[in-house]
């Protein structure tokens, strides 16, 4: 009798883990197309500070990442049963945040007077204060991530059990996180492994070290400006879409534009449109939010100057 317990308890906990395992597939290929932007968005976001600090603050963005997303997924999972109405508003928040911060990155490469300024704020802070800025700054950015992922992902899985969900959130979560993350630390490794290699090829005289290592440092500060302008560009993206998807005239008139550009130019406008419009709304969305900011900020300005 014990023994046959035994075998439908382990029957019972196969089906379960076969479950998940094939909710979490499906979950992953949902969530792929962010975590191509959670990747070239925390890239950025970590660059700029000194060799030796690179996996240091890696692993401090991947920690606060853990964190966003211990807390992430349990208020998913209460909001969804009690509050599911919240999940749409919360998401559009997100996503204007994430406009709002790609439309400053373009005033600060558009207008020079207010890079200057925040280069300037930045010169007076210490390695330490800049450093931390940095990490609080990947981390904002990769809750709200975190946030686009768990709530796709809660979509995904909305006609399973509570248990199964909460599984397979926390499955997702941890997937993402490291795969994010250790991408990243590799990416802003490659400049070290460059000179490894060629420090390797002096001592050798080994031609193919020599000629990858220098592959590797010519590649290494390409492919973060490449981050950079990607990673500036997805948020404008993930911003964008995240609007369109939970305002429902926006995405009418997405599939409106999209039946025009199929009409007009074929399979490859139909794959562009979205696109377009997306990033084309976030770059509106991120433009009027900044505009607010700033002149509040002005505002406030010449309150305290009074």
């Amino acid at each position: 009798m014990a023994g046959t317990n035994l075998l439908t308890l382990l029957d019972d906990i196969t089906t379960l883990l076969d479950d998940i395992a094939t909710m979490s597939k499906v979950a992953t290929k949902k969530t792929a197309g962010v975590l191509g932007d959670d990747l070239a968005l925390n890239a950025q976001q970590v660059a700029g500070v000194t060799a030796d600090r690179e996996l240091p603050v890696v692993w401090a963005v991947a920690k606060g990442s853990f964190v966003n997303k211990a807390i992430l997924v349990p208020a998913a999972l209460l909001i969804s049963v009690w509050l599911p109405w919240l999940i749409t508003p919360l998401l559009m928040v997100g996503g204007l945040f994430l406009c709002f911060e790609g439309a400053e990155k373009l005033v600060e490469k558009l207008l020079p007077a207010t890079k200057n300024n925040e280069l300037d704020a930045t010169e007076n802070l210490d390695l330490v204060e800049y450093e931390k800025q940095k990490v609080k700054g990947a981390i904002r950015t990769d809750f709200i991530l975190s946030a686009e992922i768990i709530v796709i992902t809660l979509g995904t899985v909305a006609g399973a059990s509570l248990l199964n969900q909460a599984l397979v959130l926390s499955v997702i979560a941890v997937i993402m996180t490291i795969g994010v993350y250790g991408l990243v630390a590799g990416i802003v490794k490659l400049d070290d492994a460059g000179l490894y290699l060629l420090t390797q090829a002096q001592q050798t005289g080994n031609r193919f070290k020599e000629l990858l290592g220098k592959g590797l440092l010519a590649a290494a500060p390409r492919l973060m400006a490449f981050l950079a302008f990607a990673g500036t560009v997805a948020m404008f993206l993930v911003g964008g879409g995240i609007l369109v998807h939970g305002i429902n005239m926006l995405h009418h008139w997405q599939i409106s534009v999209t039946e025009f550009a199929l009409t007009n130019l074929g399979t490859l406008g139909e794959a562009a449109a979205p696109l377009l419009f997306d990033g084309l709304l976030g770059v509106l969305a991120g433009g009027v939010v900044v505009l607010i900011h700033h002149t509040v900020v002005s505002m406030k300005a010449k309150k305290s100057a009074k």
